[in-house]
């Protein structure tokens, strides 16, 4: 608690040009006692009681004050169980309403029940009456089960007034009947704790109107209404924590099937990565290092072979690391990638050079404004004229080829075309890369499985872009790419 103490200064005057008035200064100062603060300053400061109870009351309020007329319709049972599936079609789904068909057969039998025990002579239409606020919380119950509660509460005491004084309170037989039906089956519908709420608010409906109004009947069912309902909602909640512990366990099996088969697929990937590896890998580091000894088994060797052996030893590298990246990823979910970059539009001039050392004679033609592009769009295009180049080299040795790169507005437009293979006739005899050992021209390589122009598809269509690929009129090849990039506005940068 503090307290506050205000203590006067000399006056002072005004400013020039006031009327003579004086003013005072006033020092506020605050002083803090030791008296311990109220309870009520904040929820940390508030007992373990008293905060168990504000959760009570809160759980009570969500379950049985909150919207209690919601429209809550019962769903169809699942037909999946042992017995069931073994039913024909039609019966199978007839036994998905099995729950509604329950319900009503109870709702009819509280009608017959509350009519029956409400029967006097010459008071048919009260007796139906009273059979009809008993069965009508029960029917409730299959689309406002918690306003079905409620409804059943307050049939009780008017069914009971129907019928006048002597009878059974607070609840007649058809009335014990329905709320009995209706605790169960909002219990079912709903969670434990609001079956221990119905069963708290039942029980002081009870007391309190055994207290009020019981002093004009003869017999109170109070006490075993509690009890049966007490051993009833016992099972039911029971009946939860099993359903819900078999969720959880069917959950945990999924898990678990699904941690076996994600631990299979690493196994098969790691299999597949070592025998690439041995396979691959040792070959093509065969390759690399007979091509760059084969110069020193040559006595003098020709400008032209050597270069011809580091250019097969540099692409044999170059290969490697590559593979070796690949089977990274292959082996484990988590490989975390190397620091290296990948290739851009950027690189496409050192890629020429090395087309242009195996013997391919290649342009390449920029048009539009050069700007940075997506990582994505930049490696796609990259990967797109290798392997377009890398065709042309292996199918049509000696043509030559055009690189065109176009930034256009809204994406990229790539285009590798290459010409004609020219005839055997016209081959000049030297010793070029895309000459054969004889001088003659070098034949198109069988190599290949066909799955450059699927993989040129297949990186297109990742990005939403554009493709076409075939032969031209002159005997040459085109591939044509438009790769699509979204525009930034400037509100967005």
């Amino acid at each position: 608690m503090a307290c506050v103490v205000l203590q006067t200064d000399a006056p002072e005057p005004l400013s020039a040009g006031t009327t003579g008035l004086t003013r005072s200064a006033y020092r506020v100062s605050v002083t803090e006692t030791t008296h311990q603060q109220s309870p009520r300053t904040g929820d940390g400061d508030r007992s373990p009681e008293y905060r168990l109870a504000q959760n009570a009351l809160q759980g009570l309020r969500q379950d049985l004050f909150h919207d209690p007329f919601a429209y809550r319709p019962l769903g169809r049972r699942p037909a999946d169980g042992p017995l069931l599936r073994r039913l024909p079609a039609r019966m199978r789904t007839a036994a998905e309403r099995l729950p509604h068909a329950v319900v009503g057969a109870i709702a009819l039998l509280t009608l017959m029940v509350g009519a029956v025990s409400g029967s006097e002579p010459g008071g048919d239409g009260r007796a139906l009456l009273a059979g009809l606020l008993c069965a009508v919380p029960v029917v409730v119950t299959l689309s406002r089960p918690v306003g079905a509660f409620w409804l059943s509460l307050a049939s009780g005491p008017l069914t009971a007034l129907l019928n006048g004084a002597g009878s059974d309170w607070p609840w007649m037989p058809g009335s014990f009947v329905s709320h009995l039906t209706v605790l169960v089956v909002v219990a079912l519908r709903t969670r434990p704790r609001t079956a221990v709420w119905m069963w708290g608010v039942t029980a002081l409906y009870a007391v309190f109107g055994d207290i009020i109004f019981g002093g004009s009947y003869y017999y109170s069912n109070g006490a075993p209404m509690l009890v049966l309902s007490a051993f009833a909602l016992l099972l039911v909640c029971l009946w939860h924590v099993r359903h819900t512990a078999q969720q959880e366990v069917t959950a945990q099996q999924t898990v678990t099937a699904q941690e076996r088969s994600r631990r299979t697929l690493l196994e098969e990937r790691t299999t597949i990565a070592r025998e690439l590896h041995d396979v691959v890998a040792h070959h093509m580091s065969v390759v690399a290092i007979q091509a760059e000894a084969a110069p020193y088994r040559v006595e003098n060797p020709p400008e032209e072979l050597e270069r011809a052996f580091a250019t097969i030893r540099e692409n044999a590298v170059a290969a490697l690391t590559e593979l070796r990246r690949i089977l990274g990823v292959v082996r484990a979910e988590d490989y975390e990638a190397p620091d290296a970059p990948q290739p851009t539009l950027a690189d496409l001039d050192a890629l020429l050079v090395n087309v242009r050392g195996a013997g391919l004679t290649v342009e390449k033609v920029v048009t539009g404004a050069v700007r940075e592009l997506p990582q994505g769009v930049e490696l796609s295009a990259y990967r797109i004229v290798q392997e377009a180049l890398s065709n042309s080299l292996r199918h049509a040795p000696g043509a030559s080829a055009r690189v065109e790169i176009g930034y256009v507005l809204g994406g990229l437009g790539v285009r590798v075309v290459n010409g004609p293979m020219p005839e055997a006739s016209l081959a000049k005899p030297t010793r070029h890369p895309a000459t054969a050992p004889d001088g003659g021209l070098r034949p198109p390589s069988p190599i290949g499985a066909g799955h450059g122009i699927t993989g040129m598809r297949e990186r297109v269509a990742m990005l939403d872009g554009e493709m076409t690929a075939g032969p031209t009129e002159d005997g040459g090849y085109e591939v044509a790419v438009f790769l699509p990039v979204a525009a930034v506005n400037e509100g967005d940068a």
